[in-house]
């Protein structure tokens, strides 16, 4: 899988279009390599086929006769598993033509798969899979009464089995196909076989693409070294934190110098000097205050409603990556002295642990919930309310190693870290 460009618009563009021409190149080219074949006299359609789609395409082939390889690869995805699900259609392809289907689509399925283009996995996972089992049935040949058509589907179920890891949505998909109730079991016995077989080696095509790229993907299990950890352990510092009623100066400040997408409130305690957590703000919801410029003159809070200069807009699309940068937003020396009032705009019950949470417990509720920042915060009050904020990456494993080498040396035998090879500390 051609993922290996990851920077760059200009490569990546590049990437697309050669694999565009040559799959081009291919489909045009693969036909003349299958010889014409009469047409059928019992055929249910015209031969050769006049339209679209049909299972008889001509392709410089005298009249009355087509080729096969060209019915399968100058039709529509759709058509084409039509024609190889269809049933009574045993002579209808060669055997050296079904070969080169079956390696074509696998190949360009996977150069495909990966680049900036809507090349999709699951309708050509379907193709595949039926080409290879229409191919098997052929090399079974007269050592078994089954229609070709019946090795297709199960051919098609194989490979997404073995690829997707799904089962019941994947039976039901299939039977919704082929319309046929009585291919049930033999659907669930090769789903079954194709997803234990597949287990075996590694993980489902979409989990192996989401590592590759490097995403943060939380599994749904807890690791056993988890248990033995605390928040504590993996949060990291410093930690950038705002004031209720803030300088606009240090906010622009914060946002050009971090990446951080979300910020801990503080006020003043004013029965203690220790500072009392208030809540989250966005980035997103930052960068919304300083476009609209709803400063204020001094640092003293106002009764005027702060909502009243925003509408529901705002702040709808606001946190989805898309939205203005900080860089765009131009202020002048005078707005940078004066202040912005964070109170009405930062979320007042954000999710938050102690520090001596469990980290398997702290997953367990990030993921469960589906948050986006998790604040921890001290046991003991130590000058600050909040320790730091958790995201998830600071749950992958190579990120608590990289952390604390120290620590995982120390604790690995202890823990019995299961980390991969190429991670361990020794």
């Amino acid at each position: 899988m051609l993922i290996w460009i990851e920077k760059g618009i200009a490569p990546k563009i590049f990437l697309a279009c050669t694999i565009s021409i040559l799959t081009s190149c291919l489909l045009f080219g693969l036909p003349w390599l299958a010889s014409c074949r009469p047409c059928p006299s019992d055929a249910s359609e015209a031969c050769p086929t006049i339209g679209r789609s049909g299972n008889y395409k001509k392709f410089q082939c005298a009249p009355g006769y087509y080729n096969d390889l060209a019915s399968l690869i100058f039709n529509t995805n759709d058509d084409a598993i039509r024609n190889l699900f269809s049933k009574d259609t045993d002579k209808e392809f060669q055997h050296s033509s079904m070969l080169i289907f079956f390696v074509t689509c696998f190949s360009l399925s996977v150069l495909s798969y990966g680049i900036v283009a809507p090349a999709g996995l699951f309708v050509p996972a379907i193709v595949t899979g039926a080409s290879y089992g229409r191919f098997v049935g052929m090399l079974v040949g007269s050592h078994s009464n089954l229609n070709h058509g019946l090795y297709a589907v199960l051919g098609a179920a194989s490979f997404l089995g073995g690829s997707m890891r799904m089962t019941v949505s994947l039976c039901v998909i299939i039977l919704e196909l082929t319309n046929n109730l009585l291919l049930l079991p033999m659907i669930m016995l090769v789903l079954l076989i194709s997803k234990t077989v597949a287990d075996a080696f590694n993980g489902n095509i979409y989990d192996l693409i989401m590592k590759a790229k490097g995403f943060p993907y939380l599994e749904t299990h807890v690791e056993p070294y988890m248990r033995q950890l605390t928040v504590g352990d993996v949060v990291t510092a410093p930690l950038q934190l705002f004031h209720g009623i803030e300088k606009v100066g240090n906010v622009v400040h914060v946002l050009r110098t971090t990446r951080h997408n979300g910020f801990p409130v503080i006020d003043e305690n004013p029965l203690s000097e220790t500072p009392v957590l208030y809540g989250l703000i966005l980035r997103a919801h930052l960068i919304t205050l300083l476009k609209k410029k709803a400063f204020l003159p001094t640092p003293n809070p106002t009764v005027n409603d702060a909502f009243s200069q925003f509408s529901a807009v705002d702040f709808a699309k606001r946190g989805s990556g898309n939205g203005d940068k900080i860089e765009d937003i131009k202020l002048s020396e005078e707005e940078m002295e004066m202040y912005v009032d964070l109170h009405p705009f930062a979320n007042a019950s954000p999710y938050t642990v102690v520090e001596t949470m469990s980290l398997a417990k702290a997953l367990i509720l990030f993921r469960e919930v589906g948050l986006r920042h998790l604040l921890v915060i001290p046991k003991i009050s130590n000058g600050s309310p909040v320790m730091g904020i958790l995201t998830r990456h600071d749950f992958m494993p190579e990120h608590i190693l990289a952390l604390n080498p120290l620590l995982a040396r120390s604790r690995w035998k202890r823990l019995r870290i299961r980390f991969p090879p190429s991670l361990k500390p020794f």
